[in-house]
């Protein structure tokens, strides 16, 4: 059974930072493709970054380029979202996500339930 379990979301006030961890179990996590999305109040559900299987290459939202990192542990099962200089626009409920493919990472296979990240101002 698959399961992606988030942790590190909270209350921080804008400017501040958050680190943001998925653990991944049942799936090779190191084949995988990583990813992390949103969905803000009212909001559909955005792609916020993503990283490949080594580590080696990352790609971001415009919106968060320059303030998020998206790293990952493959010893570790984990993957990691840094979030600096957070805005109030980044309130979320933010995913993990897991995929085989690059690709089609945009429609990853596997979810986790969601971790709530609220920025005051």
């Amino acid at each position: 059974q698959v399961q992606l379990v988030e942790s590190g979301g909270g209350l921080v006030q804008a400017g501040g930072s958050l680190r943001l961890s998925c653990v991944a179990s049942g799936l090779p996590f190191s084949r995988q493709v990583m990813g992390w999305f949103r969905q803000g109040p009212g909001k559909e559900r955005e792609f916020v970054a993503a990283i490949t299987r080594s580590g080696g290459s990352t790609y971001y939202a415009d919106t968060v380029k320059g303030r998020f990192t998206i790293s990952r542990d493959n010893a570790k099962n984990t993957v990691y979202l840094q979030m600096n200089n957070l805005k109030p626009e980044d309130t979320a409920v933010y995913y993990c996500a897991a995929n085989e493919r690059w690709a089609t990472m945009f429609t990853p296979d596997y979810w986790g339930q969601g971790t709530q990240v609220t920025v005051s101002s």
